[in-house]
């Protein structure tokens, strides 16, 4: 029987855990800024949960002598005193934080898009200074061949020279052989001349004697 009550209160205790209400403990709080160590003293201002004081002296009382952000000092409770701040600050800061990390988060993604399309647009300049740069190779080697040719027709052009000189060279052998010829020739026709009009004297001279031989003989 027991066993049973108890295991039906098992079996309730979360039913009557869900009914009970629920309850937060609030984060607000105020504490009292006062001229000396104790409640007797004269409150100089009141101080929120979260209040930013600088610490100058812990007494022995259970207070604290403090300053706060507007130079005001007094004694507060020692308890109410924590090293860091409130988790309503903390949270604020955090949310803050969270925001700027989303703010930088969001410039970060503008500043990569940005960088992106800089990227794109130097891609094709670079492209564009490619295709430039190999327009202006093939007009330098046009300009190369095109400057070529006069040093290939002033070595032609000096070729030339050389041949005509021997050609010149060779005209004036041909010419003095020809002179030699020529005077060679004249000389045989003058002794030829000579041989005739020497046989035509001598058969002038040789003629009449024959004649007057053959007169006396008959």
């Amino acid at each position: 029987m027991k066993k049973n009550i108890i295991f039906l209160l098992v079996l309730l205790l979360p039913l009557l855990v869900e009914a009970a209400e629920v309850r937060y403990v609030s984060d607000e709080l105020k504490i009292t800024l006062r001229t000396g160590q104790g409640s007797q003293y004269q409150i100089l201002k009141t101080l929120p949960s979260g209040s930013r004081v600088e610490l100058l002296e812990t007494g022995e009382e259970g207070y604290s002598l403090v300053r706060t952000d507007d130079d005001i000092e007094g004694w507060v409770l020692t308890r109410f005193l924590v090293d860091t701040p409130i988790a309503r600050d903390q949270l604020a800061a955090a949310l803050q934080k969270q925001e700027r990390l989303i703010a930088q988060n969001s410039q970060f993604k503008q500043e990569q898009a940005d960088l992106k399309k800089q990227n794109a647009d130097l891609s094709s300049e670079l492209q564009k200074l490619k295709s430039d740069q190999q327009s202006t190779d093939q007009e330098l080697e046009k300009l190369k061949q095109v400057a070529a040719k006069p040093i290939l027709l002033d070595q032609q052009n000096q070729d030339l020279k050389q041949q005509n000189v021997s050609l010149e060279k060779e005209l004036q052998l041909v010419q003095q052989e020809n002179q030699v010829l020529r005077n060679r020739a004249n000389r045989d026709w003058f002794i030829a001349g000579a041989g005739v009009l020497l046989g035509g004297m001598l058969l002038g001279l040789f003629i009449p004697k024959l004649r007057w031989r053959k007169k006396s003989n008959w």
